[in-house]
């Protein structure tokens, strides 16, 4: 991913990475942000153009009036997802990036912009066990 544009990270050793994947867990957040699919669908959006992520397209889904929001931004980096339940307060978001994209910038949006009153964060370096 992304190495059509020359994004590639140099492979300097065994533990580079090709990407870094955030796993956040976002609880207590107002129920009326996790229904509205159109502003998700904005937010994570912007979320991947401050992380300096190319989108190549996005879809989220409602369940229906009062339910919760699936969606994804499909990135040339990789991608992001949200899994929303607002009767819980809570989202799942997942962030997976490689190459030059910066993550963490992409996170702080979300975490701006959704206000968690509870986080549990979990990143990953993906492709470390293998190298050409």
């Amino acid at each position: 991913m992304g190495e059509r544009r020359g994004r590639r990270p140099q492979v300097k050793d065994a533990v580079t990475a090709v990407g870094r994947h955030i796993l956040a867990d976002l609880y207590g957040i107002s129920g009326d942000l996790l229904r509205d699919g159109t502003a998700l669908d904005m937010l994570m959006r912007t979320a991947a153009l401050a992380a300096g992520c190319e989108i190549l397209h996005s879809h989220f889904h409602s369940f229906g009036a009062g339910a919760g929001v699936t969606g994804v931004v499909l990135l040339a980096e990789s991608h992001l997802s949200i899994h929303t339940w607002p009767e819980f307060e809570f989202a799942a978001a997942d962030i997976f990036m490689c190459g030059s994209a910066e993550p963490d910038r992409a996170l702080a949006v979300l975490v701006a912009a959704l206000s968690p009153r509870q986080q549990t964060i979990k990143t990953e370096s993906r492709g470390r066990a293998y190298r050409p």
